[in-house]
């Protein structure tokens, strides 16, 4: 889908692409292409003079990739998180391309920034609308919700931590069982917190290609160079928070399995101590369960008892012992 967004006063007017309308989109300050199509890509690329590019040279990682200049456009690839807030996070790459202060996105998801952004630029607003201040206004929102992104996770990471250090179940099946269940959801944070940080950095290169790209137009530098570097140091700021919570993560899941690991060592110690203490009890009944034709407490009147007492006597005085050494 291709909408492009025209400049009327003070405000943005989306209009929606028509090969068979006559309306005249080639001035429009912002092309926004969604999952487009071949026709949608041929139609900006002749308004504009570019080569729009393809969804796997957006995937690419390499930076020469993601970031260059080429006829005297700027191309600019992010990774954008979406549904951060769902079961699995999803990533997906973004690009910016400015041309003479028009400005093209291509995407192949709907973040919610950007259904934001739209709804803000369509209506009346102070100041004037162009390619670059699309581009540096769909950062921030982008910037915002990730902020937003990082403290709901914050919160989760705290509440999973009172779980983790104040778990009182008294069994210890249940008390493992639990501490199993928070191990996946300290790995689903830490999965959010992962693609929040790539996004972050792949902002932060972005804004600091943007800055040396050349320009003739010394004052929108000299207007725009305080909003990118307010937008540099947002998201340095949100990266450091995000690499403490992920310290944060790590060390609730490296405290998780030392709480696992002590739950069930507690459990060997429970097996070893009562095979210990039933050790000598067996030991009087194999020798009274001897067949030798001399014993003399097989004719003894009180013998069955005497072993009985001699059985639970030697179980009793070691559980006493471990009782009192704490082991139990």
């Amino acid at each position: 889908m291709l909408r492009a967004y025209i400049r009327e006063g003070d405000r943005l007017v989306p209009t929606d692409f028509d090969p068979a309308s006559d309306a005249n989109l080639g001035g429009a300050v912002w092309y926004s292409l969604t999952d487009p199509t071949r026709e949608e890509d041929k139609f900006v690329e002749s308004c504009l003079g570019i080569d729009i590019p393809t969804r796997r040279e957006m995937q690419d990682i390499e930076p020469s990739a993601r970031l260059y200049s080429e006829d005297g456009a700027e191309f600019m690839t992010i990774t954008a998180l979406i549904d951060g807030e769902g079961e699995q996070p999803i990533k997906t790459p973004i690009t910016f391309v400015l041309r003479n202060d028009q400005l093209v996105t291509v995407r192949y998801a709907d973040p919610k920034p950007f259904r934001l952004y739209e709804r803000f630029v369509s209506r009346a607003n102070k100041g004037e609308f162009g390619g670059e201040r699309v581009m540096i206004g769909l950062l921030e929102s982008f910037i915002d919700r990730l902020a937003q992104l990082l403290e709901t996770t914050g919160d989760g990471i705290d509440q999973i931590s009172r779980e983790v250090f104040g778990n009182k179940a008294k069994k210890p099946t249940r008390k493992t069982r639990d501490l199993q269940s928070l191990i996946e959801q300290i790995g689903k944070k830490g999965d959010v917190l992962t693609l929040a940080r790539e996004s972050l950095v792949s902002i932060n290169r972005l804004v600091s290609f943007h800055q040396t790209a050349g320009t003739d137009d010394q004052r929108a530098v000299r207007e725009r160079r305080l909003e990118l570097k307010v937008l540099q140091r947002d998201a340095t700021a949100l990266s450091d928070h995000a690499a403490f919570l992920s310290d944060k993560i790590t060390f609730l899941l490296d405290a998780t399995l030392g709480l696992i690991n002590l739950e069930q060592n507690q459990i060997i110690k429970i097996f070893s101590v009562a095979a210990v203490v039933f050790l000598p009890p067996t030991l009087v009944a194999s020798i009274y369960g001897m067949n030798f034709d001399f014993m003399p407490e097989l004719d003894w009147a009180l013998g069955y008892p005497f072993a009985l007492g001699l059985m639970f006597l030697s179980a009793l005085l070691p559980y006493l012992f471990f009782k009192r050494s704490g082991w139990l």
